[in-house]
């Protein structure tokens, strides 16, 4: 299920302050995708009553004629109905179903036109514990609330319905406010077939909330890919 309603223009029913707020929000990730995916840990993602700090990401590229060909990324073959967010501009939210299941979130970086995203792998849920415990079950630790993708966007009730939203806009479903991170770990992205070397996951080292890395089955040997 995609959304393909005409996108909102960012600043149609905000004050001029608050459209550039926004606009300097996004532009704080405008560009390489690798910078973006650094900038977004330790930032907080707020979504549907629940606020979480962001500590595991993965960096995804565009097509093969972009400034960062990535063969992993949903953007790879070019736009389309279902990844069209993804070529910008940045600052919003690109959903998707991960194994036609599990809701994943990614937040769109690179230029307007040119496409880049970062997945939000891992976070730890600050505000809303309980209710984001109601939505992943009474019997999940509170480090796991939201510890790998599909499992964040149900903790922080993200759905389908979010694919597009501008999380820099104060009141929208979902967003995103900058922080602070400590110190970054890097490793390959997890069960990616192509490009499956390549150091784009970030995570906020010592935090128990970072997913284990599985590497996939499709994928070569390690050192057998970019």
């Amino acid at each position: 299920m995609v959304n393909s309603a005409p996108r909102r223009n960012p600043c149609q029913w905000r004050s001029a302050r608050e459209c550039t707020i926004a606009r300097v929000g996004a532009q704080r990730l405008a560009g390489d995708p690798l910078e973006a995916a650094h900038r977004l840990l330790g930032a907080q993602l707020t979504g549907h009553g629940v606020t979480a700090t962001i500590v595991e990401v993965e960096a995804y590229g565009g097509p093969p004629d972009g400034p960062w060909p990535d063969a992993a990324s949903h953007s790879y073959r070019g736009p389309g109905a279902r990844n069209s967010v993804m070529f910008g501009p940045p600052g919003r939210l690109y959903t998707y179903r991960s194994h036609g299941i599990h809701v994943c979130a990614n937040v769109v970086c690179g230029f307007d036109g040119v496409a880049a995203a970062v997945l939000l792998r891992g976070a730890a849920v600050g505000r809303g514990v309980e209710l984001a415990a109601r939505r992943r079950g009474p019997h999940v630790p509170a480090t796991r609330l939201a510890r790998g993708p599909g499992n964040l966007c149900a903790a922080l009730g993200i759905t389908m319905d979010d694919y597009g939203v501008d999380l820099f806009d104060p009141v929208g479903p979902v967003r995103l406010a900058f922080g602070t991170a400590g110190p970054v770990a890097d490793g390959p992205r997890v069960g990616v077939s192509q490009a499956a070397d390549r150091r784009w996951r970030l995570w906020l080292a010592d935090q128990p909330e970072v997913s284990a890395y599985r590497r996939s089955p499709r994928a070569p040997g390690p050192g057998g890919s970019d």
